[in-house]
């Protein structure tokens, strides 16, 4: 929360607490950073002097802090002293370190969408708390949520309902912030509940979006589109629009309750905390390793091919001249079968022909090895015939390329290892 010096004007002690700082201003009056005897830093909200003999002011800052002693639970900042009687009224909450909700999308942009349903979950269940002590906000928005390090707090208890109070606002006036009012507010009917969830789910919208679901323009316009358009909700994230969307909802009951808000945006943030875990892009590191190694392998290939061509024995043909390259590997790429390249992919017996047509002596092995079964063909020669397999020769020629590969992947390895450890040690330094 943004702090200011104090201005001439400003009192430096009230009641019991010494004022240190200005952390804001509103309609009702000036909220300042004080402490008292032992160091406990409070909020201090003190009516304007011009408000002050307003009685209908007084009573609406009387029911602020009726409203603040009625909740109970984390929700809120708890109530530490207050003064209804003194010449400029004033009371005391504890203060809540950290930003706005309005001030932390103003300056660093939208929220992703695990942080804006577990920012709303918690909202919600302050709601909840707020309800169930009779009382209605009427005046939810993202300048009356501040997020403490132990979780969103909402403020500003100001125009808040109680129940069996009457009300203040004079007829055909709406009381609250364009963008964030219900219809019903705006319509001048009785407040509920689901007043506060209307306005909850433009807050959502703007946590999102960084702005209001009905867009920029006069008091009266943004009325105007709350009472009769339907929100604005691009932008929103697919797993929160569908229940943001319900919350902006014209009629009162068909809203959610806040209960059912918490349930559904604890359940959406685990799982998109969880999505942002599992989808996380890999480490550039990865996809260049097999990359590497899937270019060492083809390299490994192609130059093989070349010196295993003179010790093909009765290989004329091009397919022949790579037997020694085929024949390490033993497998394509994608778990494919060589079909049609038997001979050129498998061992075959001196004397057949490099192609998968070849006619070699009766019974040889090139004469049953078509396309189909290519693999079965140069499996059963080699089993059948391993005095003419020329060992030597594909023992050399197979055994290069494997330790090429080898030693290309152990390569590959060191230097992703080392990149690894800088960035570390950068991080580590920074």
């Amino acid at each position: 929360m943004a702090m200011m010096r104090l201005r001439r004007e400003d009192p430096r002690v009230v009641g019991s607490f010494r004022l240190h700082r200005r952390l804001g201003a509103g309609g009702m009056g000036v909220v300042y950073l004080g402490a008292d005897k032992r160091g406990q830093r409070v909020a201090l909200k003190v009516i304007r002097p011009e408000l002050a003999e307003d009685q209908e002011f007084r009573s609406r800052f009387a029911r602020e802090v009726s409203a603040a002693r009625r909740i109970r639970g984390g929700c809120t900042a708890r109530l530490v002293a207050a003064d209804l009687e003194a010449e400029r009224p004033w009371f005391a909450t504890q203060y809540v370190p950290g930003p706005s909700l309005h001030d932390k999308v103003a300056e660093g942009g939208v929220l992703p969408a695990a942080e804006v349903a577990s920012i709303g979950a918690a909202l919600a269940e302050g709601l909840v708390a707020v309800h169930e002590a009779g009382v209605v906000h009427r005046d939810l928005k993202p300048s009356n949520i501040l997020l403490s390090p132990k979780g969103p707090r909402i403020i500003d208890f100001g125009i808040a309902w109680a129940t069996g109070a009457s009300t203040l606002t004079h007829v055909g006036t709406a009381v609250g912030s364009p963008g964030f009012l219900a219809p019903e507010q705006v319509r001048g009917a009785p407040v509920t509940p689901a007043t506060d969830v209307f306005a909850f789910g433009a807050t959502l919208a703007y946590a999102a979006t960084a702005d209001s679901p009905f867009g920029q323009g006069s008091s009266e316009v943004m009325l105007y589109r709350v009472v009769h358009e339907e929100p604005d909700l691009v932008g929103v994230p697919d797993a929160l629009a569908p229940l943001v969307y319900a919350c902006l909802a014209k009629g009162p009951e068909e809203r959610p309750s806040t209960v059912q808000l918490s349930e559904r945006l604890a359940e959406i943030a685990t799982r998109e905390a969880r999505g942002l875990a599992t989808v996380r892009p890999p480490r550039p590191e990865r996809p260049t390793g097999r990359r590497a190694e899937e270019y060492a392998q083809q390299r490994t290939e192609r130059g093989s091919a070349v010196p295993g061509g003179g010790r093909t024995a009765g290989g004329s043909h091009g397919s022949g001249t790579r037997t020694p390259a085929k024949a390490p590997a033993g497998r394509v790429p994608g778990g494919r079968t060589p079909a049609g390249r038997a001979s050129g992919g498998f061992p075959v017996a001196p004397g057949a022909s490099g192609t998968s047509g070849g006619s070699g002596g009766p019974g040889g092995p090139g004469s049953g090895a078509s396309p189909a079964a290519g693999t079965a063909a140069g499996r059963t020669a080699a089993g059948r015939t391993p005095s003419n397999r020329t060992p030597a020769p594909r023992r050399s020629g197979g055994a290069d390329p494997r330790r090429r590969l080898l030693r290309q992947r152990v390569f590959v390895f060191v230097i992703v290892t080392l990149i690894a450890a800088a960035c570390i040690a950068v991080l580590q330094a920074v």
